[in-house]
């Protein structure tokens, strides 16, 4: 079985405002071995592994806040300008892990890019050689929503209904990105 990566441990336990103390109470794991594994410094066993997400599930069930869209969002956000060509966004998101990526005009959105859009658009009869030296800005689809750090994610869920990612900002300046994949990594 894969698990995700360590980040993840800190990202939830952090998500939920817990410390690694308290982690370390609750799961039977030394908070040492916590920020070891946290910091990427050791592998852990698959027990340990599993009683860590395990404890991180249960104490989410018992919290009783609503998170934010801070406290999910994911702070590298990788994005491409509407100028740039469609092969440097595919290459990006291929060499990323990814699938999709938020379209700027300097620091504002203003678009988005999926491998969806570019198989729709080879789809809809363009070539591969069209595409890789088009601009993003002729294919590119709305922006994804922006919402603040304060967002609940009650409210971000609803909104993903209709969407693929939120951006989140603070003051009108670009501090994450909410995917699918990030709020499943609640679950």
């Amino acid at each position: 079985m894969k698990f995700p990566p360590a980040t993840d441990i800190r990202r939830m336990r952090k998500a939920l405002d817990i410390t690694q103390t308290d982690l370390a109470r609750e799961s039977g794991v030394s908070q040492s071995t916590i920020a070891k594994i946290e910091r990427d410094r050791i592998s852990a066993s698959y027990d340990t592994v599993v009683k860590l997400f395990e404890t991180l599930n249960e104490m989410a069930k018992g919290e009783r806040r609503d998170l934010t869209a801070s406290d999910v969002a994911s702070k590298d956000i990788i994005s491409v300008q509407s100028s740039d060509k469609v092969r440097v966004a595919s290459e990006l998101m291929r060499t990323a892990g990814i699938s999709q990526l938020p379209v700027l005009r300097g620091d504002v959105p203003v678009g988005s890019i999926s491998e969806k859009i570019i198989f729709d658009r080879i789809r809809a009869g363009k070539t591969m050689e069209e595409l890789k030296d088009a601009p993003i800005s002729l294919i590119m689809e709305e922006s994804y929503p922006v919402v603040t750090e304060t967002t609940p994610i009650s409210s971000i869920t609803a909104m993903m209904s209709d969407c693929n990612a939120v951006l989140v900002a603070k003051k009108g300046k670009l501090i994450g990105m909410i995917t699918k994949a990030d709020i499943l990594k609640l679950i």
